[in-house]
């Protein structure tokens, strides 16, 4: 095995394993989406009442179980499935948010320990403790809704180390050059695991007798399976590799550098990085592509069985639609975004703040024309995957902004990053629970509005003041070497030394000059 695995290239594996883990937590957060539509007792407007308001709802389907239903003035049904749960829209938001409350509290913990030990174990362990989580879901929903909210919590304290632990690894193991494609590969799990999450969870809930709990199993087990594999097969950086070839060992070496992690690091410049525009820009079209992206995750699966009466099956399939765009798009983008940097077409900003609004303002345009087309079941998948592959310029763009920033401590800006921008998973279930209580056309249009207003205004703000250029205070010593370089060329030093020399004793860091 030593001799077999010298002759692959470890980087990519690790890579390959940190995209099956990022498939691993989306498919387990996101698989509750779509399983909710089962585990709910629906709601069916009557016939008189569509009379008033036809030009809000979607006629329901002939063949629709929906219509074979009996349903009081109130709109419950009340037979036919007496043995799910009656939770309102409200009640559901709740459900569906709570997991993001746990999700942002261990970004920072996770950001720091992964910094301090390295990212394998941070990340393994979250992994291992959602998996658990997760087989235990439909015990714990029979108990309530309070206590499955509860559970949620706790489920996303485990994944929130996730991100934070795989920029450590990335840090140690991407090469500038390979940067774009070994990070997009990685972050595909996200695409990944929203279309295993919608199309595996549909086929399970129709075809395997025992409904919608088979979904948990399904997806806990399979994420044990990956814990085992990553402690076998991943390693927290080169030199600790045991099976990794000299040739590669050197390569990374010599083309990664000084961005290797540091156990003497320098501790943490709090008041650079908390003062950095382009750390705030990034935090903001964060903020905004999570608004849309977790509006998508969590409501999509919704809207098509509410608004438009998908079947399950129906509803899985296509659901998955636009993740398969995404994913697509992103490893395509990714490509394009390596080349034009290597080449010198683009600056490594530009290809950054380009990919970035393409990312943004695109989806809340493809959101916002499914809402118009009403109820129209095609043109409006069609408009959701069109807008949902353009989301897939943000991963070469923003997802790996912070290497670009601080590679020594892109770790604590990721969690920063991915911790702020999880309020909006906390918001946007709760905001389309409260503004969606009929399910019509309309009342999703306002979210879908919200949405898009959101993401366009975010990704201004990073066109104006993001970033993709190394920032001094990541490592105030190669700075300075930097500096003295260009100073041989002719350009001036006495100001340049000045400004290192005050940031070096704001940071509390001694550089010897």
């Amino acid at each position: 095995m030593k001799l077999n695995s010298r002759h692959v290239s470890q980087r990519w594996v690790m890579a390959v394993m940190g995209m099956m883990g990022v498939t691993m937590a989306y498919v387990m957060r996101a698989c509750l989406g779509i399983t909710l539509t089962q585990m709910v007792r629906p709601v069916v407007v009557v016939e008189e009442a569509t009379r008033t308001v036809h030009h809000d709802y979607c006629p329901m389907p002939k063949s629709s179980s929906h219509g074979q239903l009996k349903s009081n003035r109130t709109g419950i049904v009340e037979d036919a499935f007496k043995n799910r749960f009656d939770w309102d829209e409200k009640t559901q938001g709740e459900i569906l948010s709570s997991f993001y409350y746990g999700y942002i509290l261990t970004h920072l913990p996770g950001g720091v320990l992964s910094q301090r030990f390295g990212g394998k174990h941070t990340m393994g362990f979250g992994i291992l403790s959602t998996a658990v989580f997760t087989l235990m879901t439909p015990y714990v929903a029979y108990m309530g809704s309070r206590p499955l909210t509860i559970l949620r919590f706790v489920e996303g304290l485990g994944e929130g180390t996730t991100f934070p632990a795989l920029c450590t690894l990335l840090a140690q193991w991407a090469p500038p050059e390979e940067k774009g494609k070994l990070s997009t590969l990685v972050f595909a799990g996200v695409q990944i695991g929203n279309i295993f999450s919608n199309f595996l969870s549909g086929f399970i809930i129709q075809y395997i007798p025992g409904g919608w709990p088979n979904v948990f199993y399904f997806f806990g087990i399979t994420s044990l399976v990956w814990f085992v594999f990553w402690c076998m097969f991943v390693y927290n950086d080169p030199n600790s590799h045991p099976f990794i070839s000299d040739m590669e060992r050197d390569y990374l070496k010599q083309s990664i550098g000084s961005l290797e992690r540091k156990k003497d690091l320098a501790p943490t410049p709090w008041k650079s990085i908390l003062t950095s525009w382009p750390v705030w820009a990034l935090i903001i079209v964060e903020a905004g592509h999570d608004w849309g992206g977790f509006t998508i995750i969590s409501d999509l699966p919704k809207y098509m069985s509410d608004v438009l009466h998908f079947s399950i099956t129906e509803n899985g399939l296509l659901s998955s639609f636009p993740y398969i765009a995404q994913w697509v798009t992103s490893i395509l983008a990714s490509i394009l975004a390596d080349r034009l940097i290597s080449k010198r077409i683009m600056s490594v900003t530009a290809v950054r703040k380009s990919y970035a609004i393409i990312g943004t303002v695109g989806p809340g345009l493809g959101v916002m024309c499914a809402s118009f087309v009403g109820c129209d079941k095609m043109i409006a998948t069609l408009c959701f995957t069109l807008g949902m592959a353009l989301m897939g310029f943000c991963y070469p763009s923003i997802r790996i902004n912070s290497l670009d920033l601080s590679p020594n401590y892109a770790p604590t800006i990721m969690a920063l990053v991915n911790g702020i921008g999880c309020l909006s998973g906390m918001a946007t279930p709760y905001v389309a629970g409260i503004l969606t209580p009929n399910r019509t056309v309309l009342e999703w249009r306002l979210v879908f509005w919200i949405m898009m207003i959101v993401m366009t205004a975010s990704s201004v703000v990073y066109g104006l003041f993001g970033s993709g250029d190394l920032q001094p205070w990541d490592d105030l010593e190669q700075h300075y070497l930097k500096e003295k370089e260009k100073a041989k060329r002719g350009l001036p030093m006495d100001e340049r030394l000045s400004i290192i020399h005050s940031k070096s004793i704001e940071d509390g860091k001694s550089i010897h000059i």
